[in-house]
């Protein structure tokens, strides 16, 4: 059943922070980079005015309505990231075998995960940087996702089948999310 009217949403584009269109593939790019996403959907428009994104829609349902505040979500992490980095913190914690974790290219391997001979592997997404100090992980880039997904894949890499997760708690954790710390 469509909401009467028309909803839009406001995406506020800081100075230094450059932003461009072409048919549905959006770029903006600044002092941390650029970043570029395609939003598919036709449903929601988008336009460029003043230095500010506009999206709207006309007659919306309760799916463009969710679909528009995704989209403006989704722009303004993009512009967040232009500015400056995400990062993410992870833990390294093993109570049995000592694990050794090092990054190599677009991959990280976790060597002697609960003692293990073949490493495990987790693959880096994007151009996320990757830091490793004792059992700290420090993820960083511009791109939310792709930081994001990179700490899922370590957390999955280490993921444990076949013992009980009460004893063997050895694994990587998310443990800081952009300055948040997870409770």
């Amino acid at each position: 059943m469509p909401i009467a009217g028309k909803l839009e949403e406001i995406v506020v584009v800081p100075d230094g922070v450059n932003v461009s269109k072409e048919g549905r593939d959006i770029k903006i790019s600044g002092p941390n980079g650029a970043i570029e996403r395609k939003l598919e959907d036709t449903r929601i428009s988008i336009d460029i005015k003043d230095g500010e994104l506009y999206l709207f829609t006309k007659l919306p349902s309760k799916r463009e309505k969710a679909l528009l505040g995704t989209y403006a979500s989704h722009l303004r992490n993009m512009v967040a990231g232009v500015q400056s980095d995400f990062t993410y913190k992870l833990k390294i914690v093993y109570s049995h075998f000592p694990m050794k974790v090092r990054a190599d290219g677009k991959n990280i391997f976790i060597e002697n995960f609960i003692g293990e001979e073949k490493a495990r592997k987790a693959k880096v997404v994007g151009d996320t940087k990757v830091n490793i100090q004792g059992d700290l992980i420090t993820l960083s880039g511009p791109n939310k996702e792709n930081v994001g997904q990179t700490a899922a894949n370590l957390e999955q890499a280490t993921k444990i089948k076949k013992v009980d997760s009460r004893v063997f708690q050895d694994g990587v954790y998310i443990i800081e999310k952009a300055g948040n710390p997870i409770r």
